[in-house]
């Protein structure tokens, strides 16, 4: 795929999940296969991110992971201007929030901290844990930067599955891809 036609492609997916008249039921599904998922991982600290564009919400599936256990944390990302990376702040329902320059909500004076897994939000994914995202590369930069790597999860809706997209040298391979579907990729 050239850099056009992933541009075209990706306009066209997101134009595709705003417009799902299921997307209400894809989402509940999906929050199911999230919730089973996380109950089997150990990490203690997961970067999310706050759904646009119609994506998937993780947050609420997150809430109730960190319910059973006080040591989990929940970030949020942050775009760190000098680096073009994410830094991960504690996210809590209620917490102060703020927007971003792309008028997202961010966390507002919460604690920075490294998370142990990521959940990437996907326009489109591939096989073998390639992932399309919006074409920033913020993602892509955050997971080679962080020491030790952290778990990267890719989550999209299931019509998104592109059976021809393959990584691009510096893309973040995900290690798993949860759909409403379910887990169609872990390593």
């Amino acid at each position: 795929m050239s850099f056009i036609d992933r541009e075209e492609l990706r306009e066209k997916l997101i134009a595709e999940r705003q417009a799902m008249a299921d997307r209400a039921e894809r989402s509940g599904l999906l929050q199911g296969v999230l919730r089973v998922w996380l109950v089997t991982r150990k990490e203690t600290s997961i970067g999310g991110y706050w759904p646009i564009k119609g994506e998937f919400d993780p947050l609420p599936a997150l809430y109730r992971w960190a319910e059973a256990d006080e040591r989990r944390r929940i970030g949020l990302p942050v775009v760190d201007r000098e680096t073009g990376s994410l830094r991960f702040h504690v996210w809590y329902p209620g917490c102060p929030m703020e927007l971003d320059a792309h008028d997202i909500p961010k966390p507002k004076g919460t604690e920075v901290f490294e998370p142990q897994m990521l959940l990437l939000p996907c326009v489109g994914y591939g096989p073998e844990g390639a992932r399309m995202g919006y074409g920033g590369g913020f993602y892509d930069r955050t997971v080679a930067a962080l020491t030790p790597r952290p778990f990267a999860v890719g989550l999209c809706y299931s019509n998104g599955f592109l059976p021809l997209l393959r990584a691009r040298p510096g893309d973040a391979i995900v290690d798993a891809m949860l759909t409403d579907d379910g887990v169609v990729w872990q390593r």
